[in-house]
C-alpha cells in the first residue's frame, strides 16, 4: 500500500464514506543500510589497526598499553554521536548553516596561519578544550558543502550557469590558498573534489576546461614561487644565515618554512632512478622506506593484527602511514578489502544521488562521498609510492580527532539525505519535497539518468 493512500471502506447507500476514515500511517523513514554498514566496518578496522600501529605511542604513554586506543575510541564515540544526531535532521536545515560553517572554517584557518601550534614544521592546529583542532579538515568539508549548494542554486536546462561555476572556482582558489602553506596535497585534493563535483553536477565541457586551465595556471605559479623561495633559503643557508622563526608562545626557535622539504620530496620522487629496494635508509626517506618494508612483509595474507614488525620504528604509523600497517597485518587481500570499502561508499552515494529528485541532496551526498574517498585514495597513493610523500590521514581509520569528527559529520549528512530525500519518483511526494525547500534550491537533479 502506498504512503499517501487511505484505508478503503465500502460506502453506504448514499455513497458517503465512513466518518472514521483515517489515513494510513506512513512507514518510518530509515537511513541507508549500506552507508551504516560501511561506517561500522571502518570503525572496527580503525580500532584494530590503530592498536596494532601504536607501538611508539604505547612506549611513551602515561596511561600504559591501552592509553592510545582509549583516546581513539573516545573520539570515535564522539563522532558516532555527531553522526546519529545529523542523520535524524532533515537535510534542508543544513542550507543556512553551510555559509556559516565555511566562514568559520576559513577564520580558523587564518588564525592557525599566524598563531597555530607547529606540527612537523608547519602551523597546522590549535587546542580547544584540550582537543587538537586542524582547520584544514574543516575547510575541505565546507568546500564540498559550498560547491553542492552553489551548484544546486545555479542549475539550468543544459548545464550550470556561469555565475555558479565562477563562485565555485573562486571559493576553491581561496580555500586552496589558505591550505597551500600546510601542504601541496591538501590543495590538490581540494581541487580534485571540486572538479569531480562539477563534472557530476553537469558543468558544460567548455566551462569545465576554463576552470581546469585556471587551476593549472594558479598551481604552476604558486609552485614556481615556492621553489624560488626554497632556492633563496638554500642560498642563505650556504652563506651561513639561519632562516628561523621565533615562536613567542614557546620561547624556542622553530622552522616553519617547508618549501625546502617540498622541493626535496618532489625531486626525490621525480628525479631518482634508483630502485626503492636498492636505496639506503636515510633521515630523509626513512618514513617511506619503512612503509615499503611493512607492505612487503605483509605479503598476500599478512602477519595478523598485532604482529607488525615495522610499526615500532615507522614514524606516524598510526596516522599518515596506517595503510602500510594494514597491509602488513592483513596482507594484499586486506589492503584491497579496505580500498573496496571506500569505493563501495562512493558507488552507494552515487546510487542514492541518481535517485534523488532535487539537485541539492544529490550534490550534497556526492560531495561528502567524494571528499572521503578522494582523501582515502590520496593516502593510499602516498603510502604505496604512487604520489610523493605527504601527510594525509586515512578517513575514520587514522588517529586524529579532527579527521574523525569531520568524516563522521560527512557520514551523518549522507545518511540524512538517504533518509529524507525523495527517491520514489511519485509526483505528489516530489511536489511536497519542493515546497519544503527554499526556492533557490528546487532545481531538478542533474545526475538522474
Amino acid at each position: 500500500m502506498q504512503d499517501n493512500e487511505y484505508i478503503t471502506a465500502a460506502p453506504d447507500k448514499e455513497g458517503k464514506q465512513p466518518e472514521d476514515l483515517k489515513p494510513e500511517k506512513k512507514p518510518k523513514l530509515k537511513a541507508d543500510k549500506h552507508i551504516w554498514g560501511l561506517y561500522i566496518a571502518l570503525c572496527i578496522i580503525s580500532i584494530i589497526e590503530l592498536y596494532s600501529a601504536s607501538s611508539r605511542e604505547v612506549a611513551s604513554s602515561a596511561m600504559g598499553v591501552y592509553g592510545p586506543i582509549v583516546r581513539h575510541c573516545s573520539m570515535l564515540f564522539v563522532g558516532l554521536i555527531l553522526m546519529l544526531a545529523l542523520q535524524r535532521i532533515h537535510y534542508k536545515w543544513f542550507i543556512p548553516l553551510i555559509p556559516l560553517f565555511a566562514i568559520a572554517s576559513a577564520l580558523m584557518m587564518v588564525y592557525v596561519m599566524f598563531f597555530g601550534d607547529i606540527i612537523n614544521g608547519a602551523r597546522r592546529s590549535f587546542s580547544l578544550f584540550g582537543v587538537m583542532i586542524q582547520p584544514a579538515e574543516f575547510l575541505k568539508l565546507s568546500a564540498a558543502m559550498v560547491i553542492a549548494l552553489v551548484m544546486s542554486r545555479n542549475q539550468m536546462l543544459r548545464g550550470v550557469k556561469t555565475k555558479g561555476v565562477v563562485i565555485c572556482a573562486v571559493t576553491v582558489i581561496i580555500f586552496g590558498g589558505l591550505l597551500f602553506n600546510q601542504g601541496l596535497t591538501n590543495t590538490i585534493l581540494l581541487m580534485s573534489i571540486s572538479l569531480s563535483m562539477m563534472l557530476i553536477g553537469g558543468v558544460q565541457w567548455k566551462k569545465f576546461g576554463v576552470v581546469l586551465l585556471a587551476y593549472g595556471i594558479i598551481a604552476v605559479g604558486a609552485l614556481w614561487l615556492k621553489m624560488e623561495k626554497a632556492e633563496e633559503r638554500a642560498d642563505k643557508l650556504k652563506a651561513g644565515i639561519e632562516v628561523e622563526q621565533m615562536d613567542g608562545s614557546r620561547h624556542e626557535t622553530v622552522k616553519t618554512d617547508r618549501s625546502g622539504t617540498w622541493q626535496a620530496r618532489i625531486d626525490r620522487f621525480l628525479g631518482d632512478s634508483i630502485p626503492k629496494y636498492d636505496k639506503p635508509i636515510t633521515a630523509d626517506n626513512r618514513q617511506e622506506m619503512y612503509a615499503y618494508m611493512a607492505q612487503a612483509n605483509g605479503g598476500l595474507l599478512g602477519v595478523f593484527p598485532g604482529n607488525s614488525r615495522e610499526a615500532a620504528r615507522l614514524p606516524l604509523a598510526f596516522s599518515d602511514y596506517i595503510y602500510s600497517i594494514i597491509i602488513e597485518d592483513m596482507g594484499f587481500i586486506g589492503g584491497m578489502f579496505v580500498l573496496i570499502l571506500y569505493l563501495w561508499l562512493l558507488a552507494r552515494a552515487g546510487a542514492i544521488a541518481s535517485r534523488c529528485s532535487r539537485a541539492f541532496p544529490a550534490m550534497l551526498v556526492i560531495g561528502m562521498a567524494v571528499m572521503i574517498v578522494f582523501q582515502a585514495l590520496f593516502h593510499m597513493a602516498i603510502v604505496t609510492g604512487v604520489f610523493p610523500v605527504s601527510g594525509q590521514p586515512l578517513p575514520l581509520i587514522s588517529k586524529g580527532g579532527s579527521s574523525i569528527l569531520i568524516t563522521s559529520i560527512a557520514f551523518g549528512v549522507m545518511l540524512s539525505v538517504s533518509r529524507f530525500a525523495v527517491r520514489s519518483g511519485k509526483k505528489q511526494e516530489i511536489k511536497q519535497e519542493m515546497n519544503t525547500l527554499p526556492e533557490g534550491v528546487r532545481a531538478d537533479n542533474p545526475t538522474q539518468l
